[in-house]
Parts: structure tokens; sequence; C-alpha cells
């Protein structure tokens, strides 16, 4: 049962049968549940309630889930971590959910037990992001402790995963992080399928890199990624 160091989670699901068995599952194994059956009480319990992390249905009445994520990033500056849920299963789908904030992407029908563990591993990245470091390449900067990125002196909004991806990239740098290591270090050993980490590195360029005339984020076919100012 839920206990006060429980992990809280908010679960917004308009489907009632998924929405009983999930709360149930994640009840029975320890979290403290809040519940919204549409998109308008889930952005209020959101953005007025603290959670460790949101489950969140992509077709939602009211407002659907990416309207969701936009407002509690963007708007209400929120960066709990986002699984989203839904059927639909294409590249540019997966893209548009990053895009507005959704750190994990868990396609219908799921098993209950994965999406437990990446709930977990999310939680677990989130809070491990504490201790105090600036890490800088270029103009790019991050600090790990406020977990605010600045290029050109410009600030950057960036979701959970893709901090977790830009921290240990720029860690790393200039060396070059292979997939598979670079997935192990996002997330564990509960590994996203093939279209995540390319989704989320699109993104990723997307803030860091586009806006700017030098591009620091490169891919090395065969090899992998790293970070590293072109004019070092």
């Amino acid at each position: 049962m839920p206990t006060q160091s429980s992990p809280t989670i908010l679960f917004i699901e308009d489907h009632q049968d998924i929405a009983e068995m999930v709360v149930d599952y994640l009840e029975n194994k320890g979290f403290a549940v809040d519940y919204a059956g549409d998109g308008i009480t889930g952005l209020h319990l959101a953005v007025t309630n603290s959670y460790d992390a949101i489950i969140l249905d992509l077709m939602l009445p009211g407002i659907d889930g990416l309207e969701i994520c936009h407002k509690v990033r963007k708007e209400a500056k929120n960066d709990t971590p986002i699984i989203m849920l839904t059927a639909r299963d294409t590249l540019e789908d997966k893209i548009s959910g990053l895009e507005r904030g959704a750190d994990d992407y868990l396609v219908k029908p799921f098993a209950i037990q994965e999406l437990e563990v990446r709930v977990r591993a999310l939680i677990r990245r989130h809070q491990g992001q504490v201790a105090a470091e600036i890490l800088k390449i270029a103009d790019l900067t991050l600090d790990t402790s406020t977990l605010s990125v600045t290029r050109n002196n410009q600030s950057l909004t960036l979701t959970p995963i893709g901090l977790k991806i830009l921290t240990t990239l720029m860690r790393a740098s200039p060396s070059v992080v292979s997939r598979s290591d670079l997935e192990r270090q996002v997330w564990g050993h509960v590994l996203p399928d093939s279209d995540t980490l390319r989704s989320h590195l699109y993104n990723l360029r997307k803030i860091i890199d586009k806006p700017f005339p030098n591009q620091l984020l490169q891919t090395l076919q065969g090899s992998g990624y790293k970070i590293i100012d072109p004019n070092g």
C-alpha cells in the first residue's frame, strides 16, 4: 500500500477499464495515484500538484495529451517526467509527443509490468540529477544542479530525457558515445524501441543546434554520437 514516501503518480486516461487496471496495479505496487478521466481535469491536477511522474494518454476529451504536455512544459515550467500512452506508433507521432515534452512513449496495448518499470526508471533518473556541475562546450552551457541550459546566452528548454542525453554527451566530449552506451546511460536496462533515441536526438538538435550557426551535435555513422566545438 502507498506510504508517506510512496512515488506519486498522476494518471490521465479516459478509458475506464484501462484506468482501473493501471490504478489498481500501481497502488498494489506501492504508488500513490491520482486519476483524471479527461484532459481538462488532468491538466488542472498536473499544474496544481507535485508528482514524481505523469502517465498520459494521447487521445483525451477536452484537451488532448499533446496539448497537456505543451502546457505543462512551456506554461507551467514543470519538468515532471511524462510517459505517453497511445495507439499511434509511427515515428512522426513519437516525435510530435517528444517535441511537446513527453519523455517516454508506450504503445497500446502494453504490458502493465513494462509500464511500471519505465515509470520507475524515469523517476530514478529525474531524481538523480542533483550533483552540481557546470558543463560547457563552445557557447553551450549546462548546469546540472539547476538543470538550466543556455546557448549564446539564450535559455533553452529540454525534456528530462533530452537533458540526460545532453549531459551524457557533454560529459563524454570530445569522445564518441555509441548508440548502445547512450541508451544504457539514459534508460538503464529497460531499453526503448529503436525509434525512441532517434526521436529524442532529432528534438535535441532542433533546440540546441538549429537556431545557431555552428552545429555541435554530430552523428558518426556506425560509431555513435558526440558533442564537440567545431572551432575548438
